[in-house]
């Protein structure tokens, strides 16, 4: 028996509550994780509002969480009883428990130095700056950047990462109140949505050159205009739907700039377990050395969760929630 948080219809942050379910015994290839640190992040909304819907109703949420290996499945090998471990998506949600059966191929190991919140805070996150960075835009010196929700869990992390390696980055945050937590994040320039066109502002923030990539992960509401801040043949990579599932863009829209036009997800860039063990192996290195420094709005208890959607809904955090059993 353990605690864990489900929805049982789908609806607003009012539709989680916390059952006592039955835990089985980890199958062949798992392993059982009891929990000490929760990630929250905005696809939990999401699977809640039905957005991305779960196969079946009630289910658990979240797909983020830190803590110590507590039993091990069959035909399982490197992994040890008292392990210190994570893991971030690519694994059905669930994670909002105090412990739960994980697919051992997709844990990590715990960085040494980084504790446990910061890692809850971080690693699904930092996962996807990797290969946003990385991978999808290999950025470098001189790359002008566009970072959307600059402030928050994964802008954070994103604009301290693409500073790291020499870009000069334009943030964009919805409230004056967030800039400084942009600049500290390393943004060099900073828009803030309620007293300019962020299309302007990228206009004279790169001579009029426009970005070399835009990083968008509110979805709805800025698609096109991040469109209309990229260079000529730039890339925007649109990951995420803060605002709502962006509209459909029909490719004549493209030709304007000779635009590229990208959706990612971290599933399809962590489908290996060597792709993820070396994704986390880098992010990890980073967050260890101080490069990467999490922003923790606030740490809540598993039974809160509710609260915590609220807060990430309402837009009103400057960084991560992190939940704890």
């Amino acid at each position: 028996m353990t605690r864990a948080i489900r929805m049982h219809r789908t609806g607003g942050p009012e539709v989680l509550a916390l059952d006592d379910i039955d835990l089985p015994p980890p199958a062949r290839g798992e392993v059982r994780v009891a929990h000490t640190a929760i990630g929250v992040n905005f696809v939990d909304c999401c699977h809640r509002s039905g957005l991305y819907p779960l196969p079946t109703l009630p289910h658990g949420l979240g797909s983020e969480g830190v803590g110590r290996v507590e039993a091990v499945g069959e035909g399982v090998h490197g992994v040890a009883i008292g392990g210190r471990v994570a893991y971030a998506g690519g694994v059905p949600p669930g994670s909002y428990a105090a412990a739960r059966n994980v697919p051992a191929w997709r844990l990590v190991p715990a960085p040494a130095g980084v504790d446990d919140v910061a890692l809850a805070a971080s690693l699904l996150k930092g996962l996807t700056a990797e290969f946003l960075v990385r991978r999808v835009f290999k950025v470098g010196p001189g790359h002008r950047v566009l970072v959307h929700a600059a402030a928050g869990g994964v802008g954070g992390l994103l604009c301290q990462w693409l500073r790291h390696v020499g870009a000069t980055v334009v943030g964009v945050v919805s409230t004056a109140a967030k800039a400084d937590g942009a600049r500290a994040s390393g943004c060099h320039h900073v828009v803030v949505r309620a007293e300019d066109d962020v299309v302007d502002a990228v206009a004279r923030f790169t001579q009029g050159r426009g970005v070399d990539v835009c990083y968008d992960s509110v979805g709805k509401d800025t698609l096109r205009e991040s469109l209309r801040c990229l260079r000529k043949r730039g890339l925007l990579v649109s990951f995420g739907n803060a605002s709502g599932r962006p509209d459909p863009v029909a490719l004549a829209e493209l030709q304007a700039g000779s635009w590229f036009l990208t959706r990612p997800t971290l599933h399809d860039y962590t489908s290996t377990r060597s792709e993820l063990l070396h994704a986390a192996e880098v992010f990890g290195k980073l967050l260890a050395g101080g490069v990467l420094r999490p922003r923790v709005h606030a740490v809540l208890p598993l039974a809160e969760a509710a609260t915590a959607h609220h807060l990430l809904e309402s837009r009103a955090t400057a960084g991560a929630l992190v939940l704890t059993p």
